[in-house]
């Protein structure tokens, strides 16, 4: 990371915050400005969390929930990456990932455990999710969980980088557990990123480094966020065709597309779609590199090649 930028990490949303300034100065209000969009989120969509207003939606299966409008944009969010994605990306998996043991923040949930008996089956689906924007409310059918994991950080980082820049004049990058959004003019030659496994590590950690310049950047990964049950491995990207953790073909994807929130629909989508995948993104022309379980690196759409190891 070049020496002109100033950072600043803490905890956030059960992975870590990162907000990056392309004017030292700006760093206070720009991390101000984060904090206050990570809270924001976090009583909306939170579902370990009793007083959010997702919670209250799950509890309230069957009947109109009044929320906040953060809840509704969220689902806008989230509705709209089931549609780009073809219902890959689903926020009704919060039952099944409840059945699989995420049903806690995840540091909270044990690395290990007995065997799960689990009849996996098909999520009941985005379009069973109905809105009355009017009325600030939302309704789910009885037995349907909601679970924005897979979208909400990302439509975090862009609002944060966006409302950031703004109030600190200058360009900012925002990094929400490896959820990625940039706004505003940033240093020459793009921002600098280096691309990983884990979220919890710094922007600046080793490894094979990209610019972006506008937009944002997401990595899906099945590495991390994982756990074990009667031996088996589980993971927390739920494939909403069967309701059980996708296959295990990606280690990571990573994608870069005109906004976070768009990158991370088409990583997520893309581990859901295994060796579909390629095909898919391909289709799509987005900047990608796959990393497969095996460690081959496959990369797309004019993401660079990285070199072969001799």
């Amino acid at each position: 990371m070049s020496a002109t930028l100033e950072a600043a990490r803490f905890a956030a949303l059960g992975t870590t915050a990162e907000v990056v300034v392309a004017d030292g100065r700006a760093l206070a209000v720009a991390r101000g400005v984060l904090e206050e969009e990570v809270a924001r989120v976090d009583l909306a969509c939170s579902r370990f969390r009793d007083d959010s207003d997702l919670a209250r939606v799950n509890r309230g299966a069957g009947a109109w929930t009044p929320v906040s409008p953060s809840l509704i944009d969220a689902l806008d969010a989230a509705l709209r990456a089931a549609r780009q994605t073809g219902g890959a990306v689903d926020p009704t998996v919060g039952t099944a990932m409840r059945r699989i043991g995420y049903d806690r923040d995840f540091a909270s949930v044990a690395a290990t455990g007995s065997a799960l008996r689990v009849t996996f089956s098909p999520v009941a689906g985005w379009t069973t999710v109905e809105i009355d924007r009017d009325g600030s409310r939302v309704r789910v059918p009885q037995g349907v969980e909601l679970d924005l994991g897979a979208t909400a950080k990302a439509w975090c980082a862009d609002r944060a980088a966006a409302r950031a820049a703004d109030a600190a004049g200058c360009g900012v990058l925002v990094s929400l557990g490896g959820d990625i959004a940039v706004a505003g003019a940033g240093p020459d030659g793009g921002w600098p990123v280096v691309v990983g496994d884990d979220h919890r590590a710094p922007l600046d950690h080793p490894g094979p480094v990209v610019a972006i310049r506008s937009g944002g950047l997401a990595t899906s990964s099945t590495t991390v966020r994982r756990w074990a049950r009667g031996g088996e491995p589980l993971h927390h990207v739920i494939d909403p065709t069967t309701g059980a953790p996708a296959p295990w073909v990606w280690r990571t994807v990573t994608v870069t597309a005109a906004s976070c929130a768009d990158a991370n629909a088409a990583s997520t989508a893309a581990i859901v779609f295994g060796w579909r995948a390629e095909a898919w993104l391909t289709g799509l022309g987005l900047p990608a590199r796959l990393v497969a379980t095996d460690g081959r690196v496959t990369t797309l759409g004019g993401w660079p090649a990285e070199p072969v190891a001799s």
